[in-house]
């Protein structure tokens, strides 16, 4: 039961993030030469990221990304059953939010300024594959380093753990926008690009090989580096002093004297 609890809070969490982000970046656009549109675009994945780490953050973790759930597996935080679970369930939201904003948009007659349902693609990188790969690979390494920082049980950084997360993912956007749209997410690129198809469904590999590679190097990274945490010195417990009788009644004398008569 627990773990659906979990699985649902991903589907919830990953919808989110698709519908917002992607729906900020359809409405405003991402153009480079848009900075207004680049900038809000960055800021609402980043938001969403805030928002869901204190909502949904408390029953599955907020990884809302396969990538993030991927380093968490190698980390040793959760199990194989639960990683599947976890992207399955991601998946499944991220179809669900790219479908309700082509609910939304085609009944509204409202203008996609993305084209695509805002889809990641390699038009900043002139069409290379390659040069995507590594966009992504870079740039959810740093990602994925920082979360791991933040949510590490050996560091305390008290509650502001979603707030760096989120602006962290606001960072890597700021950046990566004008090259390939920024996914660092597998999910999130997924549910555009199934609806959009063409250049989107063709590339979508890009999306999916680069974040997991970038994750599987950030989570080994982040083990090598991570400080070894010192056990506790057991105190050693002091042998009790023999107890000392402190009675101080005599002992009964049972040899009677005679009264004398």
């Amino acid at each position: 039961m627990e773990s659906i609890k979990k699985y649902v809070a991903e589907v919830i969490g990953t919808f989110v993030l698709v519908l917002l982000g992607c729906g900020t970046a359809m409405l405003v656009g991402c153009d480079a030469k848009n900075g207004g549109g680049y900038i809000l675009t960055a800021l609402a994945f980043g938001l969403v990221i805030v928002g869901m780490a204190y909502c949904v953050g408390n029953i599955s973790g907020c990884h809302i990304n396969p990538a993030v759930s991927l380093a968490v597996l190698i980390s040793g935080g959760m199990t194989v059953t639960d990683f599947i679970g976890y992207v399955v369930s991601q998946c499944l939201g991220a179809i669900a939010g790219a479908g309700t904003l082509k609910l939304i948009f085609d009944l509204g007659n409202v203008t996609d300024m993305t084209g695509g349902y805002g889809a990641n693609g390699l038009a900043g990188v002139n069409g290379n594959a390659g040069a995507g790969i590594i966009v992504e690979i870079v740039l959810t390494f740093i990602f994925v380093l920082t979360i791991l920082g933040v949510t590490s049980k050996n560091a305390k950084h008290g509650s502001f753990g979603g707030l760096i997360i989120g602006l962290t993912l606001t960072l890597v956007h700021i950046f990566g926008i004008g090259l390939t749209g920024t996914s660092v997410n597998p999910a999130r690129s997924l549910g555009p690009a199934i609806l959009a198809g063409g250049d989107a469904l063709s590339d979508l590999w890009v999306f999916i090989v680069g974040p997991f590679v970038g994750a599987l190097i950030a989570a080994v990274v982040y083990k090598c580096l991570e400080p070894a945490v010192k056990a506790a010195p057991v105190p050693v417990e002091k042998a009790a002093a023999p107890s000392k009788n402190t009675s101080t009644a005599k002992p009964a004398n049972h040899n009677n004297k005679k009264k004398k008569k």
